[in-house]
């Protein structure tokens, strides 16, 4: 019996130390996501640089298109943000959620950084982020001509991730048929 009062926390320790161990070779960015393959969310809001306007999923129907969701508090989104520029200047549609942002925070951000979005959607709340499953700022979502969400990275976008997995996508997606 003594002995086992001894061993029983080397035991726990080697598991606990086991799962650390497994846990620490897993890639964070990997986020599984439910959402794709599944239509996209529909949405409406108004429009960061407009409030009288309204935008929406409805907006990109039937194309090829990048939904970013960003902030202006988000130190990632700053580092991923000329990535961005350069996807939008390549002719791939890149459509913004604001997310829990003040609507001047995000103006004054793009006004300082350069605008490489068609449209953002002000997400004030961050009930429209929820519904898409974000986890938080960064995230970036391929959606098809169909709606559906085909491809979700979670993180800044890299030049390397535009160049190996975003615009090989989009120009496939873009060969498809309706």
């Amino acid at each position: 019996m003594k002995r086992l009062r001894y061993l029983l926390p080397l035991i726990i320790v080697v598991v606990l130390g086991g799962f650390l161990m497994i846990g620490l070779t897993l890639n964070p960015r990997l986020v599984p996501s439910p959402l794709v393959d599944q239509p996209a969310p529909r949405f409406q809001l108004p429009a960061l640089e407009d409030p009288e306007r309204v935008v929406g999923s409805s907006d990109f129907d039937g194309e090829v298109v990048l939904l970013n969701i960003w902030a202006s508090w988000c130190v990632s989104c700053r580092q991923e943000h000329q990535v961005l520029v350069a996807l939008a200047n390549r002719g791939v549609p890149i459509y913004g959620l604001n997310y829990k942002d003040e609507r001047s925070d995000g103006l004054d951000y793009l006004s300082s950084m350069s605008n490489p979005y068609v449209w953002n959607a002000h997400d004030l709340e961050g009930r429209v982020g929820i519904d898409w499953g974000v986890y938080g700022t960064p995230e970036t979502f391929v959606i098809d001509r169909q709606g559906r969400i085909r491809y979700k990275h979670v993180g800044p976008l890299s030049w390397r991730d535009a160049q190996d997995k975003i615009l090989p996508m989009v120009e496939t997606l873009r060969r498809e048929t309706l």
